[in-house]
Parts: structure tokens; sequence; C-alpha cells
């Protein structure tokens, strides 16, 4: 399947879906963090939605820490590695990425297409997996599929703002309930305010840290490589591998208490 470029009736749609309650059942609600998730047909895909109001970061600061590679190395613990592989135009790219599932789950990681825009007082993010011929699935992670993913910032005024974080997976396995379950009550949850504690500090880190240098918003400053759309296909999930996890049990996890 050839990769499109999302249009404004992507973004459009995507917003309309991070914004809308039909359909979606409330999993947890606590400390200005909302998660909800969504039944979908195939018992292997995980819908889950989130919301964060940050009463002290604007909409723009947001978006630039979930845009800055470099930034999310010292607040993404989650993340083993990332790295740009190339862009497409001046709002769409390419990249990699992988991170550390729940032991003793594999490791998952991820080629998507990601693409932004700016409207109005709104800033959106959204990606999807894609193949690259240089970019094959690797030996120790299970390559995983994100249908669509992506973040809605909206501002709430001068210096306060509302994130929205939709998410549909396909993990490539089948999953024991504890995963679902632990996702919803604590992974997700802590993500978000871990973005939300990295929003807060990114203000000085970035006056010390190439502060000009912003290439998704002056694209004139992006030095990657340029990558031909003919070049990726859309990443259909079942032409992978799939791994069956459902009988692992699960270990304690320190990180789950609530930060």
């Amino acid at each position: 399947m050839p990769v499109q470029i999302p249009d404004d009736s992507d973004f459009s749609s995507f917003k309309e879906e991070c914004v809308s309650s039909e359909g979606w059942i409330s999993r947890y609600n606590k400390g200005g963090v909302t998660v909800w998730c969504r039944q979908e047909e195939s018992k292997t895909v995980q819908k889950l939605k989130m919301r964060i109001v940050c009463k002290d970061v604007t909409a723009e600061t947001l978006y630039d820490v979930l845009h800055d590679t470099s930034y999310r190395r010292k607040w993404d613990t989650n993340m083993i590695d990332t790295y740009d592989i190339g862009r497409l135009t001046a709002n769409a790219d390419v990249g990699y990425y992988s991170w550390k599932c729940p032991s003793p789950l594999k490791n998952r990681d991820f080629v998507t297409m990601r693409s932004w825009l700016p409207l109005g007082n709104d800033f959106l993010i959204i990606n999807y997996s894609v193949k690259h011929p240089q970019h094959p699935p690797k030996k120790d992670y299970v390559r995983a599929v994100s249908l669509l993913t992506g973040y809605l910032i909206q501002s709430n005024g001068a210096n306060c703002s509302t994130l929205y974080y939709l998410t549909q997976v396909d993990p490539k396995g089948s999953l024991p309930k504890w995963v679902v379950n632990r996702v919803s009550q604590f992974v997700a949850p802590k993500a978000m305010r871990k973005i939300y504690k990295a929003s807060q500090k990114y203000p000085d880190w970035k006056r010390k840290h190439n502060p000009l240098l912003k290439p998704w918003t002056f694209p004139e400053q992006n030095s990657l490589p340029c990558i031909d759309a003919s070049e990726l296909t859309r990443q259909r999930a079942d032409s992978l591998e799939n791994i069956d996890e459902s009988g692992l049990s699960e270990e304690k996890h320190s990180g789950d208490e609530e930060t």
C-alpha cells in the first residue's frame, strides 16, 4: 500500500476523535490525567486516549518538547533509541523509535512516518507505521505497527494548555490481560505526567542547547536527507511475525507507584 502524507482533512478527523467522548470508556481519572480505551473488533489492537491539563505550560512549549529528539533523551526513560531517517516534505519525516516493554515482554520498535500541523491555537502531530527498505525489523525487537498515533495540543490561554495523546497500535502479539490493564492504570498516566514535567523544564534547557534550532518550525533548518514517498510502503500488520506472550505472568514493577 503506498504512503500518503496526511492532508488537512486527516488532521481534522484526528482532532475530532481526540475531543469526542462517543464510544470511549473511561479507565482512569486522577490527578488531572484521564485515560480512555475503546473496544476494537480485533482483540490484538489496543486503542487508548489520554488527556492532561498543563496549567503552567504553553501549547508552543509542549509542541517543541514532543518534536525535540535531543531533549527526549533526557526525559523519556522508556525509550531505548530514536533517530530521524529522512524528510518527505517541510512538515513530514520518517523516524525510528524503540522502547522498553514491561518485563518479561520483548521490547518493541517502530518505523513511522510523522506529520505535523499548527492549526490556529492547536498543534497536531500524527504518525503511522511505514516500511523503509534500509530499516527492516531487528533481531532483538518485535516490530510493532502504529495504525494511527498522535498528539493534539490545545492552547487554553497565555500560559495553559491541554494535551491529548491518542494511540492505536498493533503490538504484534497476543498480550496477557494484565498488560492492557497495567498500561491504562500505570504506564499511560505516568507517561503523560512525565511529558508535563519535561515541558516545565524545557525552556531553561533549550536556552542552553541550540535555542534557535527548531526545524519543525523553521523547515530551512532541516538537514535530514530527502526521501521520496515512493521508497516507502504502508506497514501492514499481517506481514510481520506474531508472537504469543499471552501466557507470561506479571512481574513486580517498582515504577508502578504513582508519581
